[in-house]
């Protein structure tokens, strides 16, 4: 192989790396993503079967309440 041939593998292979590096990076970060989706799934799961809705001060009950609109 010439001198100019092992240098452009050469550069392939650090370019590689360096992707594979990148990769790496952002599958640690997506992995930690899905864990904290997973959790917050779990205690919204949780709240739902108790009978609360997220954002609803009553519970069940509320729901029973007209809007003030009517």
């Amino acid at each position: 192989m010439s001198g100019e041939r092992i240098e452009r593998v050469e550069e392939r292979v650090a370019w590689l790396e360096h992707h594979v590096t990148q990769q790496d990076r952002v599958m640690l970060e997506l992995a930690e993503r899905l864990d904290r989706v997973t959790r917050e799934l779990a205690r919204l799961r949780e709240r739902s079967a108790g009978g609360s809705v997220p954002g609803e001060a009553g519970g069940a009950e509320a729901t029973d309440e007209r809007p003030p609109h009517y």
